[in-house]
């Protein structure tokens, strides 16, 4: 139903636009009219330049598309773009007037397609997937102009119907039955073994009921982080595209983990070191859970009274523009060095006996990546082996 819906939104979208080209060209030719009546001809007459501003002044339709969620662009025969709607924009920010459409959409079978476009006059209709800054999917459909916004019967106009999460839903359903019924499956068959032994010959043995007991209770909490962990992490990929817009301290977010964690941090030599305000942009209770995850790994894979260190300062290059630094560095147990591109991967654990001795479900790390992911941050790890783990995050400021 929603793709019916989404079509049948395009298509009036593409009525509108088809309508628009139609009035332009009639009153271009009128205008052409009158300016043959009261001008003299001039060599020196320049094409017209038609920019946004104005469009957005003198002509409803504008108003009109500018009202829609769909992107849409209208590019020339150089494929530089001469119009985009507010979707558009917010999309891809305010200044990509005049830039090539592949500064935006990198897709060589974009391209390919704006060029048939251009030399068949005929209307194309394509899947586009981007893999970066996160997943998006659109329905791109491509026709020619001229337009009420682009003069230029060499233009061709991008109609994009944002999928992305539609398809997400469709995948994740599928990637989350896989991992709950593989990851369930071992505490589920140990708490179906010990009830039967209870049940059965052991139903009147007192002692094997205390030993199964608390394990039972051991691996129904195991499940229950294993769910808990996995709708998170459902949850955090499916809006991974949309960037948060709140303006939050992280200052205050790694205090705020410092009391969640104050209990355990007792048994460590534990040091927050950010003293000032740092603000970036984001999502507070995200944030929280980034760095909730990273400590209690520090807490979890070190020994007792082990250094554990918390700074903030300026960035150094990893993300664009002026951004700051967290970083969270431990002396724990470590990473083996050709296992740390593996460490933010669903389930990966460096030692599964360890983790889930600890009550690691392996989804930590995993989370952590797509949250920053989701706030344009960049994640960087370094560990040695015995020697310790710190892990920096990148941000933007605000």
């Amino acid at each position: 139903m929603e793709l019916l819906f989404y079509s049948l939104a395009g298509i009036i979208v593409i009525v509108v636009i088809a309508v628009s080209r139609k009035s332009i060209v009639a009153g271009m030719e009128a205008r052409s009219d009158v300016k043959r009546e009261n001008k003299p001809s001039n060599n020196e007459e320049g094409i017209e330049d038609i920019t946004n501003e104005n469009i957005e002044k003198t002509n409803e339709q504008v108003k009109i598309i500018n009202q829609i969620d769909d992107l849409i662009l209208i590019v020339d025969k150089f494929k530089n773009i001469k119009f985009f709607n507010n979707s558009a924009k917010k999309k891809f920010g305010e200044n990509n007037l005049n830039k090539h459409v592949a500064t935006l959409l990198r897709v060589p079978d974009l391209l390919q397609n704006i060029d048939l476009v251009l030399l068949k006059k005929e209307t194309i209709t394509m899947d586009l997937e981007l893999s970066s800054p996160s997943f998006q999917f659109f329905k791109v459909h491509l026709f020619s102009g001229p337009t009420s916004y682009v003069d230029d019967p060499d233009s061709v106009v991008l109609f994009l119907k944002d999928l992305t999460d539609i398809i997400k839903a469709q995948r994740f359903k599928s990637d989350f039955v896989a991992n709950v019924s593989h990851e369930l499956k071992t505490p589920l068959v140990s708490i179906k073994g010990f009830l039967e032994t209870i049940s059965g010959h052991a139903k009147d043995d007192l002692e094997a009921q205390k030993k199964f007991i608390p394990i039972m209770l051991e691996q129904a909490d195991r499940m229950e982080s294993l769910i808990k962990d996995l709708l998170s992490l459902s949850r955090i990929e499916l809006e991974e595209h949309i960037q948060p817009q709140d303006k939050v301290n992280l200052k205050e977010i790694l205090s705020n983990v410092e009391d969640i964690h104050q209990k355990n941090l007792k048994s460590f030599e534990f040091k927050n070191n950010i003293k000032d305000d740092f603000f970036i942009k984001g999502d507070h209770e995200k944030l929280i859970e980034v760095f909730s995850n990273i400590i209690d790994n520090s807490i979890k894979y070190s020994e007792k009274n082990k250094k554990i260190e918390v700074n903030c300062g300026q960035g150094n290059g990893k993300v664009i523009g002026d951004s700051y630094t967290v970083s969270i560095k431990d002396n724990g147990i470590g990473i083996p060095t050709e296992q740390l591109p593996r460490i933010t991967e669903r389930f990966f654990r460096v030692d599964a006996a360890k983790s889930k001795k600890v009550g690691g479900t392996g989804l930590g790390m995993a989370i952590v990546k797509h949250i920053v992911n989701q706030h344009r941050g960049e994640l960087e790890i370094k560990s040695e082996t015995q020697r310790g783990t710190e892990i920096k995050v990148h941000f933007s400021k605000f």
